[in-house]
């Protein structure tokens, strides 16, 4: 269907399995807030698809030499409170000794087909919305190099670590049938792959994309991570900028993002719907950033505004 977020099975009872793996490196220094953000964001994919998670593996590289393990058990703590707050289970793992750290999980979970959110069902006229802000990619490069505020690193964990279930609950409760995840391609990358796999092309409106605090002074002094240069390098020729847009603005669109939120595109009668269900379910945020439009697949106009012209 265009590279969706998770594969996802039909069963012979009418229900379907959703199944889906991440992992990676260690984005902040405690471990057991790197459990719990790893295990968030694995979780996502199936939240994407509309779907529940029942069952999780553990994946874990250890570098046992250098690292405890009473370490490692702490990662594990962390990502086990978020499978029991997402209402799964672990039910096994597997670990190597690495050389450098890695964790995250494997995720079964079901969808109703009836009921399923894909990135290819985008159609023109739709709202595109979003349910978390954006800038995780230059807080964790600055948290890095040591130059993020405390307070700052405290808002990314809290939005990191925050589950896409209320937004996706909210989203099927709307009818939506359009979603992604917005993760380590970033904003614009994982707009384009919805608009290409859905045939359509779309509006955004820089200003109206939520900032986690700081991120433009964190990325002005130079704490942007090169998996961004490298998503707005691939988005060249398909994402056509306003003028008055910056270097940076471009950088920020673009930014990679760690357990990120759901980017929905919903009829606008629905909308409203749509945005008052996420306001319920209390996701971190829930904003109309562009709307969906015909057009040659995967192009998208960059405006420089906040007000979105629906």
């Amino acid at each position: 269907m265009g590279g969706d977020d998770a594969a996802v099975i039909r069963q012979a009872d009418g229900r379907a399995l959703v199944l889906t793996t991440d992992f990676f490196t260690p984005i902040v220094d405690d471990a057991f807030t790197f459990g719990r953000i790893a295990a968030a964001n694995a979780l996502s994919d199936v939240y994407a698809m509309g779907g529940r998670p029942l069952y999780c593996l553990n994946l874990v590289g250890w570098p046992r030499e250098k690292l405890s393990l009473e370490l490692l058990g702490e990662v594990l703590r962390g990502g086990a409170e978020v499978v029991r707050q997402a209402g799964a289970s672990i039910v096994g793992g597997h670990s190597i000794d690495d050389p450098e750290p890695k964790y995250g999980l494997v995720v079964v979970g079901e969808v109703d087909p009836a009921t399923m959110t894909t990135n290819a069902a985008a159609r023109p006229g739709d709202w595109l919305v979003l349910t978390k802000p954006i800038g995780t990619g230059i807080i964790a490069t600055a948290l890095k190099r040591e130059a993020a505020p405390e307070e700052v690193i405290a808002s990314a964990v809290a939005t990191m670590t925050t589950l896409n279930e209320g937004a996706a609950r909210a989203a099927r409760a709307a009818g939506v049938r359009a979603a992604t995840d917005v993760t380590g391609f970033g904003l614009l990358g994982h707009l384009r792959a919805m608009l290409a796999a859905s045939g359509a092309a779309a509006r955004l409106w820089a200003g109206a994309v939520p900032l986690l605090p700081e991120v433009r002074t964190l990325a002005a002094a130079g704490h942007v991570p090169g998996g961004s240069r490298r998503n707005l390098d691939s988005v060249a020729g398909i994402a056509i900028f306003d003028a008055a847009l910056t270097e940076l603005d471009r950088l920020i669109l673009a930014d990679a993002q760690t357990s990120g939120g759901l980017l929905l595109a919903v009829g606008p009668k629905a909308g409203p719907a749509l945005l008052e269900g996420l306001r319920r379910e209390g996701t971190p945020v829930a904003v109309v950033v562009g709307v969906v439009t015909s057009g040659t697949a995967g192009r998208i106009a960059v405006h420089a505004g906040s007000e979105v012209e629906r």
